[in-house]
């Protein structure tokens, strides 16, 4: 028996549930929309762009740190943070000076202006972390942290690995 053509707001629908369980569709959506919920609250707080925050906070927690460092704390490329200093230098937020002990690296330290900065966002985007633990329990956090742990390490594996997985089940 044949079974009757969907409509295409049926196909649609169905599509559109199959996508709901789809990671990798829903992760840049999450993303774009925490660097845009970010972007709206640092604008509040004195412009700061996202990276120019994370720079800000790193180093108001950790102290000076080496541009690697911050990109380990950070999880994001170091060519995203060699771009943005530079801008931060001339804003006079932080200073840059070569590593006495590796030439190649570049430790990152705050200005006054840098803190003070930082001490007017900080504020600003501790609501935002409040509003994100009324959403969710601090062990809801803790577990969508662990999450994430397995999926960056998923995500991580060579393909070839996963490949063949796929040929001997």
């Amino acid at each position: 028996m044949l079974k009757p053509a969907l409509t295409k707001a049926e196909r649609i629908k169905a599509r559109r549930a199959r996508e709901e369980v789809n990671i990798f569709a829903r992760m840049p959506a999450a993303y774009a929309a925490s660097r845009g919920q970010a972007a709206k609250f640092l604008q509040r707080a004195g412009g700061l762009s996202v990276v120019e925050w994370r720079v800000l906070w790193d180093l108001s927690e950790a102290g000076p740190l080496s541009i690697r460092e911050m990109a380990s704390i950070q999880r994001v490329d170091h060519s995203q943070l060699s771009r943005a200093l530079p801008g931060m230098r001339r804003k006079g937020f932080v200073t840059m000076e070569r590593d006495a002990e590796d030439g190649r690296q570049m430790n990152v330290a705050l200005t006054e202006a840098g803190r003070a900065a930082y001490a007017q966002a900080a504020p600003i985007m501790r609501k935002r972390r409040e509003g994100l633990r009324r959403v969710f329990s601090a062990e809801e956090l803790e577990q969508f942290a662990g999450l994430f742990d397995r999926l960056e390490e998923f995500l991580r594996q060579p393909v070839e690995d996963l490949l063949e997985e796929e040929k001997n089940p």
